[in-house]
């Protein structure tokens, strides 16, 4: 038995090679219900997001080859062996915990990742692709990774600009449960902003762009209110938030319009977050009262504190997975003997019992008696296969494994063997 992973990811490969090689539901199922026509894979689970592809499966020794196969059927393509990454035994193990807990994540830390895993676990078991191994693997993977975000605090700072002006936003108004924003801008940048939003509990946002559609457009996704760009200010009137990721050349929002804006406001406060470069609202607008504004810089610079932060308890996260991932493999070492060990002792058995039949056959007994000889029979067998497989147990990991292995066999499953057919 080897356990292994072959997979590529936002390290190994660019985004235009990894789009291509992307891994739909119905082909990660089909796939996976089609594991037993691949000579020497016997369980296997496929994790595929937007930033890796990767296959966790145990093999047989020489199996290697058919799970760059069962990849390459997987995609549809042959792909290059320089942008793939392979790893055995412990290093597979450490991997996935460390996917698990967001430490291999584009952003450190991030916790869509482990409900991931979850996912293509659960999918990968319904499918009847896993067993013991992978079957311990991925509890104890999903195990540590709550560990992680329980006994550290790798995620509990934003190291998004988005995210971290939403964050900036709520913790200076308070809160934003009830409260209103106009962005302006459609773009990406602008969506992940609104999508932070809205998860603080934001009531409603508006949407300016110089084109309509493309605001009505983002208005439709976020369930928001597409507003003219003409307009746009004047519909702030009553707006606690303005946000600004246009990517125009010159300011947006000018000093004279905030003037404006704040003139009828009648002394309510208004928070300015300019995500643009360049920037969007002209400087002087902070020196507005009742505005407060900040740039792409301030929030640059929160985000640099709060991912330094994030580094630190990744230390602490390896720790918790370097501990977590010795035990798993630990676990293995006597997964290993289990067939070899079940095989003996069913033979064993078979052979107590067929004893018994003969002897009960010649001797009429009590049902008291019959238990007695039972249970004293039983109690034989176990003395002795007892030396053996505490023997072959200690050798688990040791340069002694192979040896106690073969010599279990040789010495008790074909003398077994042998007996039994007398």
């Amino acid at each position: 038995m080897c356990l292994k992973v072959l997979g590529l990811n936002h390290r190994t490969t660019p985004i235009e090679i990894r789009e291509k090689f992307s891994i739909s539901k119905e082909s990660l199922r089909r796939g996976l219900e089609n594991l037993d026509g691949y000579d020497g894979l016997s369980e296997a689970v496929i994790l595929s997001t937007c930033n890796r592809s990767e296959i966790y499966a145990v093999t047989a020794e020489d199996g290697a080859e058919s799970l760059h196969q069962f990849l390459n059927d997987l995609i549809g393509d042959v792909i290059d062996k320089k942008f793939l990454y392979e790893y055995d035994e412990e290093a597979c193990a450490k991997h996935l915990f460390e996917v698990a807990a967001g430490l291999d994540s584009l952003v450190l830390g991030e916790g869509q990742i482990l409900s991931q895993v979850k996912e293509a676990y659960t999918i990968a078991k319904s499918a009847q692709a896993t067993n013991t191994i992978l079957n311990t693997l991925f509890n104890r993977a999903i195990a540590a990774g709550k560990r992680v975000r329980t006994e550290t605090k790798i995620a509990y700072n934003s190291v998004s600009v988005s995210s971290a002006a939403v964050e900036l936003a709520n913790k200076k108004l308070g809160g934003l449960v009830g409260k209103s924003a106009l962005i302006f801008g459609a773009g990406r940048m602008a969506q992940l902003t609104a999508q932070h939003l809205l998860a603080h509990g934001l009531k409603k946002i508006f949407v300016a762009n110089h084109h309509l559609s493309r605001a009505e457009e983002m208005a439709e996704k976020i369930g928001g209110v597409a507003v003219a760009w003409e307009e746009a200010l004047t519909s702030a009137a009553h707006v606690d938030i303005i946000i600004t990721s246009t990517g125009a050349p010159h300011y947006v929002i000018k000093t004279w319009q905030t003037q404006q804006l704040m003139a009828r406001r009648e002394g309510r406060g208004i928070f300015f977050i300019d995500i643009a470069v360049p920037r969007d609202v002209d400087p002087e607008v902070g020196k507005i009262k009742g505005v407060t504004l900040y740039n792409i810089d301030d929030l640059e610079s929160v985000v640099e504190k709060n991912l330094q932060a994030r580094q630190r308890e990744a230390l602490l996260a390896e720790k918790i997975i370097a501990e977590d991932a010795a035990a798993v493999i630990e676990r293995f070492k006597y997964l290993k003997f289990q067939p070899l060990m079940a095989n003996l002792s069913e033979r064993a058995e078979k052979m107590r019992q067929r004893e018994v039949r003969k002897v009960l056959g010649k001797i009429e007994m009590t049902d008291d008696e019959r238990k007695i000889l039972d249970q004293m029979t039983r109690r034989i067998v176990r003395k002795l296969l007892r030396m053996p497989m505490m023997k072959l147990n200690a050798s688990a990991g040791t340069d002694d494994e192979n040896f106690y292995t073969q010599a279990v066999k040789a010495l008790f499953t074909d003398e077994v063997n042998s007996v039994a057919q007398n």
